[in-house]
């Protein structure tokens, strides 16, 4: 997937469209995310012992990663990404997602 946790995205598409949010949680299988403050759902659940009251809690739904862009730092916007190949100081080359733009690396790699 080309998103990943605490990565800033912005929505591209659906009835969020515009809205920024950091990625909480990622499905790899269903390529869907779970975006912080995006898409919420309402959930009706039975009381335990934690919640003996039970009712409607609200929380955030899933979106699908097509839907999402991340946000490049220096370009401020969303944007596609590149996987490219870094070579350390070591010898060993290790993958990093770069801005299609600027270059520039996304999503917190050093």
């Amino acid at each position: 997937m080309h998103v990943k946790k605490n990565d800033q995205i912005v929505v591209i598409a659906g009835n969020e469209r515009g809205k920024t949010g950091k990625v909480l949680k990622t499905y790899p299988e269903s390529n869907r995310v779970v975006v912080e403050g995006i898409n919420f759902i309402k959930r009706h659940t039975r009381g335990t012992q934690t919640n003996p009251q039970g009712g409607i809690v609200e929380r955030e739904g899933t979106i699908h990663s097509s839907n999402v862009m991340v946000i490049c730092t220096s370009c401020a916007e969303g944007v596609r990404t590149r996987s490219t190949e870094l070579t350390g100081s070591d010898g060993k080359t290790r993958h990093v997602r770069t801005c299609a733009r600027c270059g520039e690396m996304v999503g917190g790699e050093e």
